[in-house]
C-alpha cells in the first residue's frame, strides 16, 4: 500500500505531551540551580557569573537546537548518517583521553577556550542511532550469533573507550541497551546472565573469590542436572554439556577480571567509592560525605519540604557538586516527598509516552531509536537518584534535562527531539 503524506500540521503529527515534560524539567532544574548557588542570599537572576546564569544560556540554545532538529533538518538524514557520525565521535572520544587534562581522575572534556565539552554525551546518540540503523537492516534476526556480536560491539566499543577515559558513569549508561535487545526479541536468559555478572561481581569485591566460585558451581550443577533430563537425544545432550562447560568458563574467568579490575585496574577513589556503597568501609569524611550529606538534605525535607530558597543544606553548599549531580537533593529538601514523586513522575511519564510512540512506529529505526532514548533516560535517572540515596556509587553522572551543564543539556535535547522529529514525520503518512 502506497503511503501518502498528509497536511495534519502540528497540532496532530507532534507529541506535544513530550515536550511540555521537557520544558516542565528545564525550568524545575534551573529553579533549583538557582537555589542550589544562592548561598543563603537570593542573588540576581541574569548573574551570568553563576551556574543559575549560565544554565538560562544553555537552556535557550537548547530550545534553538530542538527548533532546528524537529523543524529544519530532515529526519531522513539521521538514518543515512549513523555510520559516518558513529564513527567521528568514537575517534572523538579515543582523542580526548590524549589531550584532555585530568578533571577530577577523568580525561574526557575537550577545552575550547570557555567552552567545555564532552564527547562522551554526543556519544549516547550516535551509538542509539548506529545500533537502530543496524537493527532495523533487513534480514537482522536477533537468534543469530553474527547479528547479536555486532549490536553488542555498536555499543561495547564506545562504552569500553569511555571506561578508558576513568568515565564510570557514562559508561555504566550503556548497559540500558541490554533492554533495548530484549524489546526486540532477545531472549531474557541474556538479562539473567547480566544479572548474574553483576552478583558476582559484588561477592567477589564484597567477599571472596572462593565463595564466587562456589556460585558457579552450584549454578552449574544445577543446570546439568536440570536440563541433561530434558534432554532427549544424544545432540541434545552435547549441546546441554558444551553450553554448561562455556558457561563455567565464562564464569570463572569474569570472577577473575573482576578480582583483577577492582584491585589492579580502578583508582583509589573509584575503590573506595564502591566500598562504601557495599557496607565495607564507613567514611562520612571522605568519599561518604557527599551521600551523608544528600540524605540529610532529602531527609529533613520531610512530606512538603522546608519551602524554596529555605534548605540549610542546599543554599550553605553542605552537599558538593549540588548544582549538577546532586541536584535531586535539592528537590528532597525544599520540596519534600512530594516534589520528589512530582519530578520522579515526569520521568515516569516521558520514558512511557517514548515507550509508547516507539511501539506504534511502523518504522523499525524509529521504534529501536525511540527505545534507545527512553533506556538513556531511564538509566541517568536510576544512577543519578540511587547515587543521592546511597544506593549507587558516586560515580558523576546529571540528572537529565535537570542537572547544570551545556554538554549534558544540549545532547539530550538532541537525543529526544531527533525522535520527535521521526515520529511527527511518520504521523505525516497512513
Amino acid at each position: 500500500m502506497r503511503e501518502i503524506e498528509l497536511d495534519r500540521g502540528l497540532k496532530n503529527t507532534v507529541d506535544w505531551r513530550i515536550i511540555v515534560v521537557y520544558l516542565l524539567l528545564m525550568l524545575f532544574g534551573w529553579v533549583n540551580i538557582y537555589s542550589a548557588v544562592s548561598a543563603g542570599e537570593p542573588a540576581r537572576i541574569l548573574d551570568f557569573s553563576l551556574n543559575s546564569g549560565k544554565q538560562l544560556i544553555w537552556i535557550a540554545g537548547a530550545l534553538a537546537l530542538a527548533s532546528l532538529v524537529l523543524f529544519v533538518i530532515s529526519p531522513y538524514i539521521w538514518e543515512s548518517i549513523s555510520k559516518p557520525a558513529y564513527g567521528v565521535v568514537f575517534v572523538l572520544l579515543v582523542l580526548v583521553i590524549f589531550v584532555s587534562s585530568n578533571v577530577k581522575g577523568s580525561h574526557s572534556w575537550f577545552e575550547l577556550g570557555p567552552v567545555k565539552f564532552q564527547p562522551a554525551e554526543l556519544s549516547k546518540i550516535t551509538t542509539s542511532l548506529l545500533l537502530a540503523s543496524v537493527m532495523s537492516r533487513p534480514g537482522f534476526k536477533l537468534n543469530n550469533w553474527r547479528d547479536v556480536l555486532l549490536a553488542i560491539a555498536v555499543v561495547l566499543l564506545p562504552m569500553a573507550v569511555i571506561i578508558g577515559e576513568n568515565e564510570t558513569g557514562s559508561a555504566l549508561v550503556y548497559v540500558g541497551f541490554a533492554f533495548v535487545l530484549y524489546r526486540e526479541g532477545l531472549s531474557g536468559w541474556w538479562i539473567v546472565l547480566l544479572s548474574l555478572a553483576v552478583v558476582l561481581f559484588i561477592v567477589t569485591v564484597r567477599v571472596n573469590w572462593w565463595v564466587s566460585l562456589i556460585i558457579v558451581g552450584l549454578l552449574a550443577l544445577w543446570y546439568f542436572i536440570f536440563y541433561l533430563r530434558q534432554a532427549t537425544s544424544l545432540r541434545m545432550r552435547r549441546r546441554v554439556i558444551r553450553n554448561g562447560i562455556a558457561g563455567v568458563i565464562a564464569g570463572v574467568m569474569l570472577i577473575f577480571a573482576a578480582d583483577f579490575f577492582f584491585h589492579r585496574v580502578l583508582k583509589d577513589y573509584q575503590r573506595e567509592r564502591i566500598e562504601v556503597l557495599l557496607g565495607m568501609k564507613e567514611d562520612l569524611r571522605g568519599v561518604g560525605y557527599n551521600v551523608h550529606q544528600s540524605l540529610i538534605a532529602i531527609g529533613s525535607g520531610g512530606v512538603f519540604g522546608k519551602g524554596y530558597l529555605k534548605g540549610t543544606q542546599t543554599t550553605f553548599g553542605f552537599v558538593p557538586e549540588q548544582s549538577t549531580d546532586f541536584i535531586f537533593c535539592t528537590v528532597g529538601e525544599e520540596w519534600g516527598f512530594a516534589g520528589c514523586i512530582a519530578v520522579l513522575a515526569l520521568y515516569g511519564l516521558l520514558i512511557m509516552w517514548l515507550m509508547q510512540d516507539a511501539d506504534r512506529a511502523r518504522s523499525s529505526f524509529t521504534r529501536i531509536y525511540g527505545y534507545c532514548v527512553a533506556a538513556c533516560f531511564f538509566m541517568h535517572l536510576c544512577i543519578n537518584v540511587g547515587m543521592t540515596l546511597g544506593l549507587m556509587p558516586v560515580i558523576g553522572i546529571p540528572l537529565p534535562l535537570f542537572s547544570y551543564g551545556g554538554s549534558s543539556l544540549w545532547a539530550f535535547t538532541m537525543l529526544l527531539f531527533i525522535f520527535v522529529a521521526l515520529d511527527r514525520q511518520e504521523k505525516k503518512y497512513f
